[in-house]
């Protein structure tokens, strides 16, 4: 590919990370935020921008090979925000990228798309068999962040890859955590499969490590080049030992959407 990708969402945590791994893996990147940031690296380009300006993301998006859109709310919150930075934003990210003729988008989706899927007694959750069953308001978000993915692979032609991001932390934090954590370096090596692969029309799939207690199977993750590297179980001991072994029955362990499934997660605990 020649051109930048515009990375959206610079700023944030996996944009963070993205910014120092894509370019050790060749790829040259122009960092959108609406903030500015505080770390320009060598050779990046920074873009200040509200993704949900169409305009402004067309603009930024001129010469760009491909599209990493991260930006948004990245947790639950009142429907109005919601709508507007997700799923505008996201409307916003395909639309500039099919006017600019770039022909590669990535969008980070997330697990709470299909939040109320209980996990599978036994082997690993295929995408196909976690179809839209949204968590939380964010949760929507996601739906129609992998909807208009559809929408413009299949009316447009372009190739759009969509990731279901688990917990994407530099370490996992809780037990869960053993079996959804997407370390900082697959972060990267995720990203850089979807950037890389062949044609692949339009995909979902898992975003996590290669973790032992994995409840996610990463066969299509793989099939675009993705070899995960890391595997939660190195903190399993320290973790056990904090919070006690996970409990089957417990909505947290039992549901693709873990917490975000709780009563505490309701939208109005957030107005």
């Amino acid at each position: 590919m020649s051109g930048p990708v515009l990375l959206t969402g610079a700023g944030g945590r996996i944009g963070t990370v993205l910014r120092g791994g894509l370019p050790e893996r060749g790829w040259a990147l122009r960092s959108l935020d609406v903030a500015p940031l505080t770390d320009v690296r060598p050779g990046e380009e920074e873009v200040v921008a509200d993704v949900t300006d169409l305009a402004a993301v067309l603009d930024a998006v001129a010469g760009a090979s491909a599209v990493v859109h991260l930006a948004g709310v990245s947790g639950e919150s009142t429907w109005p925000v919601i709508s507007h930075a997700n799923i505008e934003g996201t409307y916003c990210a395909l639309e500039a990228a099919r006017r600019a003729g770039v022909e590669r988008v990535v969008l980070a989706s997330s697990n709470h798309a299909t939040g109320y899927t209980p996990r599978p007694d036994g082997g690993l959750l295929r995408e196909v068999d976690a179809p839209p069953r949204p968590d939380t308001y964010y949760g929507v978000s996601k739906v129609a962040m992998e909807a208009l993915g559809s929408l413009y692979a299949d009316r447009y032609g372009m190739d759009v890859v969509c990731l279901r991001i688990g917990s994407a932390f530099p370490e996992p934090t809780t037990v869960r955590m053993l079996a959804t954590w997407l370390s900082p370096g697959d972060q990267v090596g995720l990203v850089d499969a979807a950037l890389r692969a062949p044609s692949p029309g339009f995909a979902v799939v898992w975003g996590v490590s290669a973790n032992t207690r994995n409840w996610w199977d990463l066969t299509a993750a793989r099939a675009l080049g993705y070899e995960p590297a890391d595997d939660a179980e190195v903190f399993a001991e320290a973790l056990v030992e904090a919070h006690g072994a996970p409990d089957p029955a417990d909505p947290v362990h039992r549901l693709v959407g873990g917490q975000y499934t709780l009563p505490e997660f309701d939208a109005e605990h957030f107005s």
